[in-house]
């Protein structure tokens, strides 16, 4: 029996709380989030084949702009994420948003390479800023016994905005021009990041952990767990606690060093040939004889099998933990990879392997991200996931140079993506090593060890 006197325990209330109204709204939000990160990351490749045309240009002088974001998007994954651990994953959060708006609305009026250079890289700024911090947030909410399985649902919402924006973009582009695509994507993140001024609350544990104004944090149990009465005269505490040193030197210290570098090793592979597939899956379908149409529905069935992969392996995750879920899941991927050349001929067989490819490989990305919201702690959640990502975005610039690389070798394009099927079976392997690293008991780190068996 609690009295009156005694300390809240905050993470044993939201670990054990009902699910309402509170976490429902908070779900969508950073969900909404992702969505438009999604969008918005695939918005030169929605409209690169209409921009060349109108203005004119070569299709080779904007390999640039799509790199300059994914630069952008690294530096903005790994240094905000940081900045989130310091400050907060709310302000970070809604100014990422607010970026992205501001700065895809103003390409919307681009009038040249150079401009969208500059403009794309500091959109891929914002872009980076708004992964870790949605996930970091959402997943320090979801009660403990629907954490994975919702924080999966989250995050494959980035999946759901690049299919989105594929069949939005091919609707309004023909009508509008593809300055439209732009105007919607930029709309949509301010409207959002508005709402989110509004209702979208702080994470209560960083509140706690960091000694900040936790006045708000009585607001909110109220909110989660309406039948607990919760009085301000009692003291808050949370599980976990204050991590000394730099961020990013944390996540190498108390045993955390050799998984921080796996889970970095398989998001730079798991992107390497997620892009490797997106940018030369085109070429390949052409090069066997399809229809443009059925080009664009091979990167549709790369993406739709992400989504449908995300969800499964979210709820296998929860059910069955990570080995069980992520090593078969990469396998599968890895077959499905390597059978993508030998498949072209036939429209049925090779939509089936690009199915099957992205439902491992893209799903993938997205366990990785609640793999290490659910490793990390709370002082480093944002920084883990942050890094964990802006790794792999090292690999997304690399994936595509690989292919051009190997055709200028005069490699058999059919063949070219047995390349990317060595990547997938390498992040398998890398994955079954991780496994290994957490039998054995990680000292000084917040992670349920259970959800890792």
């Amino acid at each position: 029996m609690e009295s009156k006197n005694d300390p809240i325990d905050v993470s044993d209330r939201i670990d054990n709380s009902g699910f309402g109204n509170f976490h429902r709204l908070l779900i969508a939000l950073c969900g909404a989030c992702l969505i438009v990160d999604g969008f918005d990351v695939q918005a030169m490749s929605y409209v690169a084949p209409t921009l060349v045309q109108a203005w004119n240009i070569d299709k080779a002088s904007l390999g640039s702009v799509f790199g300059m974001a994914l630069v952008g998007m690294f530096l903005g994954s790994v240094i905000f994420s940081v900045v989130a651990d310091r400050v907060g994953r709310r302000p970070v959060l809604i100014l990422g948003c607010v970026t992205v708006g501001a700065f895809t609305l103003w390409t919307a009026v681009a009038t040249s390479v150079h401009e969208l250079l500059v403009l794309r890289f500091i959109t891929g700024l914002g872009l980076g800023a708004i992964i870790p911090n949605a996930i970091a947030l959402a997943t320090e909410y979801i009660p403990a016994r629907m954490r994975i399985a919702l924080s999966m649902a989250v995050t494959a919402q980035f999946i759901l905005g690049a299919l989105l924006g594929g069949l939005l973009s091919a609707v309004i582009i023909p009508v509008f021009g593809w300055r439209s695509v732009f105007i919607v994507g930029g709309l949509l993140p301010l409207v959002i990041a508005a709402i989110m001024y509004r209702w979208l609350p702080e994470s209560a544990r960083f509140l706690i952990v960091r000694k900040r104004n936790v006045r708000p944090v009585y607001q909110w149990l109220r909110q989660i767990d309406p039948n607990v009465p919760v009085l301000e005269s009692r003291p808050l505490r949370v599980t976990d606690r204050v991590e000394k040193g730099t961020p990013i030197r944390l996540l190498f210290s108390e045993g955390r060093g050799v998984p921080t570098l796996l889970l970095w090793a398989i998001s730079f592979l798991d992107l390497l040939v997620l892009y490797f597939m997106a940018n030369w899956l085109p070429v390949l379908m052409s090069h066997a004889g399809h229809t443009a149409v059925v080009s664009v529905l091979a990167g549709t069935s790369l993406q739709a099998g992400g989504l449908v992969g995300a969800i499964a392996l979210g709820l296998c995750y929860q059910r069955f933990g990570f080995a069980a879920s992520l090593i078969p899941a990469l396998l599968a991927g890895t077959v499905g990879v390597a059978l993508i050349g030998m498949a072209a001929a036939s429209v049925p067989a090779v939509m089936t392997t690009i199915f099957v490819a992205g439902a491992g490989i893209v799903g993938t990305q997205a366990m990785l991200a609640v793999i290490a919201a659910n490793y990390y702690p709370t002082a480093l959640r944002s920084t883990g996931i942050g890094w964990v990502s802006g790794i792999g975005r090292i690999g997304s610039i690399a994936g595509p140079v690989l292919g051009g690389f190997l055709l200028q070798l005069h490699w058999p394009l059919d063949r070219l993506f047995w390349t990317a099927a060595l990547g997938a079976a390498l992040m398998t392997a890398l994955a079954i090593v991780l496994r290994a690293c957490w039998r054995e008991r990680v000292h000084g780190s917040s992670a349920s060890l259970a959800s890792m068996r």
